[in-house]
């Protein structure tokens, strides 16, 4: 048998692995019911499709195990061929022992992610909802489950067939515009051309925007915290961590390598990222702990600037300013260590303390905020 050629029958195990109270096995291909028929104690062949059979399966008419026979015919199965799902007792023996007699009776052991190929070829699943098949086992979240399940029912093929349709339809006009151009005829008013056109364009912006949310959501939203030294950014990433994952001292420039971590906030992965203190300094060491800050904060969805009450504003946020000119991510500028200094702020600032929590609940609302606008 060929390695990938679709006319094998091909065999996985499709539940972990490992020991467990019970294990599935599927089969696929044409001829996925004759071989179960051929090592199952029950006759088969002849069964309706989402049917449920018990009993032995066999090999050399000694029992293996008893088993739950399920029959997926042709175009109702995941993979859109002849399908049979074999749950068997989770024991690694059975597992392997059950594979072993299913290749010595026919068929091929399939490669990673052949069902979802199949699926895919036999028009089961689009390109995007294949692709989501992955992402919705990897999902490690709230967000991130419900991103992949909704491109898996088809939201993104569905908004992609729609804009598909609009921009055959503009073709269509443009077309018998340059075969009329001789003519005076007009087949459509040129602003609506203009119209459809703006709105094309539109929404074709907006999917790329979810196409990236959607990797910063199954990957973690990364979120870079900036600031000059001692500002209190190692203090905030231990205060949303609720633990001592980063080293906090009276000493500027203690952070030189960046130290990440996640926080799921109503279900949605943060990928938080403290970060070297930004300064004009000689250290070549510290430099270089700066130079990895500022490549951080270019890949990230948000920035949170943090300044301290203590100091005077405007000469901080100065950097902010630098950082802004080559970065397109959001940013929110965090003003820290109010237990200690009242300040007057703009609206659109978050004053805290990450030393005893204030203003912590606010920072995570306002996260979500960027994330849902």
């Amino acid at each position: 048998m060929n390695y990938f050629n679709p006319e094998d029958t091909i065999c996985a195990i499709t539940t972990g692995g490992g020991m467990s109270a019970i294990d599935i096995i599927r089969i696929s291909g044409s001829k996925a019911i004759e071989i179960t028929n051929s090592v199952f104690n029950k006759e088969i062949s002849e069964s309706k499709t989402h049917t449920l059979h018990f009993g032995d399966f066999i090999d050399d008419k000694e029992v293996v195990d008893e088993v739950l026979v399920s029959i997926f015919r042709g175009s109702k199965s995941f993979t859109g061929e002849e399908s049979i799902e074999i749950s068997c007792h989770g024991s690694v023996y059975i597992q392997n022992k059950i594979i072993q007699i299913l290749i010595k009776n026919g068929c091929r052991l399939a490669t990673a992610g052949e069902f979802s190929m199949r699926a895919f070829k036999n028009g089961k699943l689009d390109l995007t909802q294949a692709e989501s098949v992955a992402d919705l086992i990897e999902s490690e979240s709230e967000a991130a489950h419900k991103t992949a399940l909704n491109q898996l029912k088809g939201g993104v093929s569905s908004k992609l067939k729609e804009l598909r349709s609009q921009l055959i339809d503009f073709a269509s006009l443009i077309e018998l515009e340059l075969d009329f151009s001789e003519e005076d005829v007009e087949f459509a008013d040129r602003e609506k051309f203009n119209d459809l056109l703006k709105n094309i364009k539109s929404e074709l912006e907006k999917l790329i925007q979810s196409f990236k949310l959607g990797n910063s959501i199954k990957n973690g939203i990364p979120v870079t915290i900036l600031g000059a030294p001692n500002v209190g950014k190692s203090t905030l990433l231990n205060c949303l961590l609720n633990e001592d994952k980063a080293i906090v001292s009276d000493i500027a420039g203690t952070t030189r390598d960046a130290i990440e971590d996640t926080l799921i906030i109503e279900g949605y992965n943060f990928r938080f990222i403290d970060t070297a203190g930004i300064r004009k300094t000689t250290d070549i060491i510290e430099n270089l702990g700066i130079e990895k800050t500022l490549e951080k904060a270019n890949k990230s969805e948000i920035i949170l600037f943090i300044i301290d009450a203590n100091q005077e504003l405007e000469s901080q946020l100065l950097e902010l300013n630098k950082v802004r000119k080559d970065n397109m991510a959001r940013v929110l500028v965090i003003v820290n260590k109010i237990d200690i200094c009242d300040v007057d702020l703009k609206e659109d600032y978050i004053s805290i303390s990450a030393k005893n929590g204030e203003g912590i609940s606010a920072l995570k609302n306002k996260l979500l905020n960027f994330i849902n606008t």
